[in-house]
């Protein structure tokens, strides 16, 4: 008993560290909430005003003159980096879990596998410096023109291509990140499926690849699934490694694919230090509403994922 009280108490610990952090947000962001209000969400100007000017009163709140808080372009460039990355990450991570499981001499499974989740521990500000020094001018110069060229008439995919920084290598950077967690968390999955399941695909005159996609796969569903909400938390939170190569666009939204952008996080880190200079604190203040509302889609998020899982075991329970 006193076991089971104690690893309650640690799952607890999560939870109760989650709702913390929230209502520290929360509480306080509430003058820039009630500053800021639905528009803070809608609007697309992010202005910190006259640094200098004496601060002015508006809804009972301390602001410097011409302030307006706006995040419409951050939202919509974390979110479409993050849709980038997981298309992505999620057909490459796929591949290379049912390659390792299936497809490798036993002797080289555990080698190969090591690296691929060596690419977990890989500091994110070395990704940064990576994309910076080696995919920027690659994708700048040389891929980012072919595509505008030969699909053009895709939507998105047309108009100029920039430099390099931008939406579509931010969200390949991203992918990079992300792959080992869907990797490795699907290759430990797949291993473990009974041989009863190989054999009997086999037996029925399946090939690898047809024993590999009518039954490995939905077998392991749940935990695709479950790797890729974690990997979607990854692309969401990530920091140095999208404000080393996203362009850090402020006040525009996209228009290709190859458009700076600027994600939440990297947004923070970026303004922080030129927020830390209003008086009133308020700009501070919205940068806590910018992680507050980036928390609230990280928990949407997940909640989503949880309503997946749920359907799909119901799903399956009434198949059974």
């Amino acid at each position: 008993m006193n076991f089971r009280r104690f690893t309650a108490l640690l799952a607890c610990l999560g939870v109760g560290i989650i709702v913390v952090i929230v209502a520290f947000l929360a509480v306080y962001s509430w003058p820039a909430v009630r500053l800021n209000g639905w528009g803070f969400l809608f609007d697309n100007s992010w202005d910190l005003g006259q640094l200098y000017g004496n601060p002015i009163t508006v809804h009972g709140q301390q602001i410097l003159p011409g302030a307006h808080y706006g995040i419409l372009f951050l939202i919509v460039g974390t979110l479409l980096s993050t849709l980038i990355a997981l298309a992505i990450a999620v057909p490459v991570g796929v591949g290379a879990a049912l390659f390792l499981a299936e497809g490798m001499p036993p002797f080289l499974r555990s080698w190969l596998s090591f690296f691929v989740e060596l690419l977990a521990a890989v500091p994110s500000v070395v990704f940064g410096l990576w994309g910076y020094v080696v995919v920027i001018p690659f994708l700048g110069q040389r891929l980012f023109p072919f595509m505008a060229k030969w699909f053009g008439f895709i939507p998105f995919f047309g108009g100029s291509t920039g430099s390099g920084y931008g939406l579509l290598t931010a969200g390949f950077v991203l992918a990079l990140m992300i792959v080992p967690l869907i990797a490795a968390t699907l290759r430990d999955a797949l291993v473990s499926q009974p041989a009863a399941l190989r054999e009997a695909a086999v037996a029925l005159g399946a090939s690898r690849f047809e024993t590999m996609r009518t039954v490995l796969l939905p077998a392991t569903r749940r935990v695709l699934i479950g790797s890729s909400i974690l990997a979607t938390g990854r692309a969401l939170g990530e920091t140095m490694a999208v404000l080393m190569v996203s362009g850090n666009a402020l006040n525009y939204l996209p228009h290709n694919i190859y458009t700076p952008i600027s994600t939440m996080a990297s947004f923070i880190v970026s303004q922080l230090d030129s927020a830390l200079q209003d008086p009133t604190g308020m700009a501070v203040r919205s940068l806590a509403e910018v992680a507050l509302v980036l928390c609230m889609i990280s928990i949407a998020v997940n909640g989503l994922a949880r309503l997946l899982l749920y359907y799909e075991g119901r799903q399956r329970a009434s198949v059974a």
